[in-house]
């Protein structure tokens, strides 16, 4: 009778465990890809199918929802991942490429315009979503490469801003010597070596299994972030690259090792995005083969949401070799147009419908927010976050677009905006099925209009490729949305790029430009005077730096008052080692004092500028 008794309460009590309701804050899983193209992804196919094999990835977008209108932040990856960290639009992080935090200047010789200031790094007083998690009791981990600020320091890194666990590293996609040969082999002792499936031993995914491991008995937040598919582009499983050259039915091996043929034709980056899909894989596997000690009966998988997307569009060329195409959408990385910025984005969690596809807009920017809402995390008291929530959208509907909130306008979104005033310089708005691109010319007139249709009703494929210019047909909507964007960039206070003095550019204005007569420094007040050729002075900064002379000196710009009606002059920030004076015409000519020489070629700004004795 009491082997009875005692089997009977040993049965209620797993009953009662098993019954037990999932735990309120789920885990999240940001898996943060590098350069993948939203053509590079199987499950994503359209028109020509793609020779790249992706079947972890395509099995996880049956678990989820897929999004064919999915964005990244930015046309490059350390503003889009400064901007997915914060929740907040790369213009309001002052963040809009990849190196910032230097004077401004002209990229080379021969450059028309010249990109305006940025930061040099995320900003340490923003708080990221890990912070914001950790507050809430999370456990917070991230793994891989990091890169929100200038390469050399990479400042602050991610123990500065909310992560408990953080490794760096590049994984089996550390550069090799000569990628046709040293290719990891079966052997324990070697650092790379090739698991059951044939692939890489990867210490990225290593250290987020083994920080997944470490905390799975608390809600926990990993931010993955691969190397792949980034340059350098090569493989260490020579089967794996084989097999992408019989595939592409090339010759092995291939002559002087040169890929240059149009479209998906390079057998390295084949590789290198099965090589991604399995990483994936393993992730995804150790969720759903692990217990979970929150929810005794039960899975981590399935308390846990995964997000996986690409931190800006596909890299399509690097210096000779073609790497891969995003057609049929126009361009890559770097550029504002739709094969820059469209991702694969694939969302998958415990109140989340499978098997679904939507084509409503979303945003790296949106992870943030959505993030708090799944987690029951609250928002610093004034903290801004541009994102949009969707885990209304995802637990409803995730069809219906009216179910995301624009933060901007407090109605249903149907808005994106980019702004890229560097390198290819273009800002972009996109209102429901249209597209409007402002190209920054060398002229009076700033800036050219492209205006296209993508879509017909949100889903309707019109004109993805941006192949048909609307802008002459259609001059009153383009004027329209142009208005939008510059309404919505200036309440960013956007910077934007500047005429270059130098340039050989035939510009009438030029003659006008102001020019330097003196400057010096009056106690603790640094001043300029200038002489008013016909253009005037709208603007006069100071850029200074507290670090100059080392490598990764950051510069910050101030504004500097006027003083006379031809002499500026600023209070010189305390620990400043170096300056340097900018004035702005009417015209939008930037002029420094000195000449600070050109982004191409000058690594260290602070040998060219004004120092501090």
């Amino acid at each position: 009778m009491k082997k009875i008794m005692l089997s009977l309460f040993i049965c209620i009590i797993t009953t009662c465990s098993f019954a037990q309701e999932r735990p309120e804050k789920p885990n999240v899983l940001l898996i943060l890809t590098d350069d993948l193209g939203w053509q590079d992804v199987k499950c994503y196919d359209i028109d020509e199918p793609s020779p790249f094999e992706t079947p972890n990835i395509d099995k996880l977008a049956k678990k989820g929802v897929l999004f064919w209108q999915a964005y990244s932040p930015a046309t490059t990856c350390s503003p889009s991942r400064g901007a997915i960290l914060s929740g907040k639009h790369p213009v309001r992080v002052e963040r809009t490429a990849v190196r910032g935090g230097h004077p401004p200047m002209p990229y080379n010789e021969r450059s028309a315009l010249i990109s305006p200031w940025q930061r040099g790094a995320l900003d340490a007083t923003e708080i990221t979503i890990a912070e914001s998690l950790k507050s809430n009791g999370y456990k917070t981990g991230h793994s891989g490469k990091w890169h929100v600020g200038i390469a050399r320091t990479d400042e602050p890194l991610p123990k500065q801003q909310g992560f408990d666990f953080s490794k760096h590293g590049f994984g089996s996609h550390r550069r090799m010597k000569d990628r046709t040969t040293g290719f990891a082999t079966t052997d324990p002792s070697d650092p790379f070596y090739l698991d059951g499936d044939g692939f890489p031993f990867d210490d990225i995914t290593q250290d987020g299994i083994d920080f997944m491991k470490g905390n799975k008995g608390n809600p926990f937040f990993l931010f993955y972030c691969s190397r792949l598919v980034h340059t350098p582009i090569h493989t260490r499983s020579e089967a794996l690259l084989r097999k992408y050259y019989e595939k592409l039915g090339v010759e092995y091996p291939k002559e002087n090792d040169i890929w240059d043929e149009a479209g998906q034709k390079n057998a390295y980056y084949a590789a290198m995005v099965e090589t991604i899909d399995h990483y994936t894989g393993l992730l995804i596997k150790y969720l759903e083969e692990t217990e979970d000690p929150r929810w005794p009966g039960h899975k981590l998988i399935e308390n846990t949401y995964v997000i996986f997307t690409s931190d800006n569009g596909g890299m399509e060329q690097h210096t000779k070799e073609i790497i891969t195409d995003n057609y049929p959408l126009d361009k890559g990385k770097i550029n504002a147009k739709e094969g820059g910025v469209r991702v694969p984005l694939i969302i998958t969690g415990p109140t989340i419908s499978p098997n679904t596809e939507s084509n409503v807009m979303v945003n790296g920017i949106d992870f943030y927010p959505t993030i708090l809402s799944w987690t029951g995390t609250k928002k610093e008291k004034g903290q801004i976050l541009d994102g949009a929530d969707l885990s209304v959208l995802l637990d409803q509907d995730p069809t219906d677009s009216k179910l995301i909130i624009d933060p901007w306008t407090g109605a249903p979104r149907n808005t994106m905006m980019w702004h890229f005033p560097n390198s290819k310089m273009q800002s972009t708005l996109r209102i429901d099925d249209y597209k409007l691109v402002r190209q920054y010319i060398p002229k009076e007139e700033k800036a050219s209009l492209e205006l296209y249709q993508l879509y017909q009703n949100g889903s309707e494929r019109v004109d993805i490729e941006e192949s048909k210019n609307l802008a002459t047909e259609m001059p009153e909507k383009a004027k329209e949305m142009n208005l939008l964007l510059e309404e919505r960039l200036k309440k960013l206070n956007a910077r934007f790029p500047f005429l270059n003095p130098n340039s050989k550019n035939a510009i009438a204005s030029k003659s006008k430009i102001p020019t330097i007569v003196d400057h010096g420094l009056n106690g603790k007040k640094v001043w300029i005077k200038f002489k008013n050729n016909g253009a005037k002075v709208l603007k006069a900064e100071l850029i200074y730096t507290t670090n100059g002379g080392i490598p990764g000196e950051i510069w910050f710009p101030i504004d500097m008052k006027k003083d006379s009606d031809d002499k500026v002059c600023v209070k010189l920030p305390k620990g400043t080692t170096h300056y340097v004076f900018n004035l702005v015409d009417e015209n939008n000519f930037l002029i420094s004092y000195p000449e600070i020489g050109y982004l191409k070629k000058t690594k260290v700004f602070s040998t060219t500028a004004i120092p501090v004795k």
